[in-house]
Order: structure tokens, then C-alpha cells, then sequence
């Protein structure tokens, strides 16, 4: 029975795909965004181990609450880090007739050699992805990250080929993610798409920056003020946002 890395639960999420969502945060991740809230979750260390059963046990505790939208969503840290574990627990979930949602920046994606075959496996059991493509442009993207998106984008691709339902998600950074021109290439790039339900536009907030203290890593975007409403409703329209 394969364990996974896990950070923390939530029982009542509502803002992490349709209806109220159980929502488990797993570790690890080998990004490292200027704004994450999460540092705490980019490495495995400190993990609690948990098996499929005993979280889904657990998350059944409040299906009451869920309705007929509702279910569990898998977010992180990179949950795509742990496929294996992923497949054994979105695999029980189906089997309990519980919904399933996948809440990844599409890292490490890849079409190549046995990791693509688990990313098959696992999307054949996930109802929803909930896709947070950070930027648009690769250069900036690494600037943001640390990492290319290539691979990201090419996840957004695959997951239109397999018309798997997505949500885009896309943190509004005041002077890093809010320009127009890349936000309008990220709508001409999206449009592109056949499988996405819906567009979010998330301001930037800094209640992540203590956490940063705390772990000793310096926060490069202190200061940097959240968005406008004015800036939050343009990008709206420019990818076509809810």
C-alpha cells in the first residue's frame, strides 16, 4: 500500500473546485514561486505519511456536506509529485463514488517513459484538474519559478487531447503577471483549448510572507501591494474570467 507525503487537510473547502471539497495538501514540490502561501510544502521533510484508506475514511466524515457537487480535491505542495500514491487514492475514491479533483501547475509533466504512463493512469481517475498556469511568458516564468513552462503548457495541451474537464487558474501579481500583452498571448494560448469549464483570476496576497520569515527564506516580493479592483476586472476580461 503506497503512502503519501501529507502537509495538512481541509474539511470544508470551497473554493478548491465545484461544491465543498475535502481538500488534502501534499509536500514536495520542485517549484519555487515568488508569492507561494505555502513554503512550508516544498519539501517532503516533515511529512505525515498517510495511506488512501485512512483518508478517505476520514473524508467521508463530512459527505454530508458535500451534496451531489462535492468530493475531495488533492492539492500541495506539487501533487503530481506523487503519482503513485495519487492513482492508489483517486483509484479507492472512485470506487466510493466520490469525486475527484486534481489541483497542479502541470510540474513535472511529461509525455516521455513510464512517469507519462501514471499520468494516464491518474487522469483516468480525476473528474477535474484545476490548472494554475503562472505565466505565459517561459523567460518570465523562470524568473517567477525558477522553472520553464514548457512542459506546463504542453499539460494544458494533453489535457484538451484527452477532453479532460479543467478550471485555469492564474495569480494576478501586480508588475509580474498583469500585463496586458501576456495576458492577452495566455487568452490566445487558452483559446486554443476545447476542455476548459472556467477561467479564475486570483489577486496576489502577502498573508503567505510570515511563513516565509519563519523558514529563514528571504520573500522578494515584500512590499508589493495586492491588485486593484480595476487591475483584477481587466485581466478578468482579457482571459474571459468568471
Amino acid at each position: 500500500m503506497t503512502q503519501g507525503a501529507v502537509h495538512s487537510t481541509e474539511t470544508f473547502g470551497a473554493v478548491d473546485g465545484p461544491g465543498i471539497r475535502y481538500v488534502i495538501f501534499l509536500k514536495g514540490c520542485p517549484m519555487r514561486c515568488r508569492y507561494c502561501h505555502n513554503p512550508d510544502t516544498w519539501e517532503r521533510m516533515g511529512a505525515e505519511m498517510r495511506d488512501a484508506k485512512s483518508l478517505l475514511d476520514d473524508a467521508e466524515r463530512y459527505r454530508a456536506y458535500w451534496g451531489k457537487r462535492g468530493g475531495i480535491t488533492v492539492s500541495g505542495g506539487e501533487p503530481l509529485a506523487q503519482p503513485e500514491f495519487l492513482i492508489e487514492l483517486f483509484t479507492e475514491a472512485k470506487a466510493r463514488n466520490i469525486s475527484t479533483a486534481l489541483d497542479t501547475s502541470g510540474q513535472p509533466f511529461t509525455r516521455e517513459g513510464p512517469l507519462f504512463q501514471r499520468f494516464e493512469a491518474l487522469l483516468a481517475v480525476t473528474d477535474l484538474v484545476l490548472l494554475d498556469i503562472k505565466h505565459i511568458d517561459p523567460e518570465k516564468h523562470r524568473a517567477l519559478t525558477g522553472r520553464d513552462n514548457a512542459n506546463i503548457l504542453d499539460f494544458a495541451r494533453y489535457l484538451s487531447d484527452i477532453s479532460k474537464p479543467v478550471w485555469i487558474r492564474h495569480v494576478l501579481v501586480p508588475g509580474i503577471t498583469d500585463d496586458d500583452g501576456d495576458l492577452t498571448r495566455l487568452r490566445a494560448f487558452l483559446d486554443t483549448l476545447n476542455n476548459i469549464q472556467r477561467v479564475e483570476v486570483l489577486p496576489y496576497h502577502s498573508m503567505g510572507e510570515p511563513k516565509w520569515d519563519r523558514l529563514g527564506i528571504p520573500y522578494t516580493l515584500r512590499g508589493t501591494e495586492p491588485p486593484s479592483q480595476e487591475r483584477i476586472e481587466n485581466a478578468k476580461r482579457l482571459l474571459g474570467a468568471q
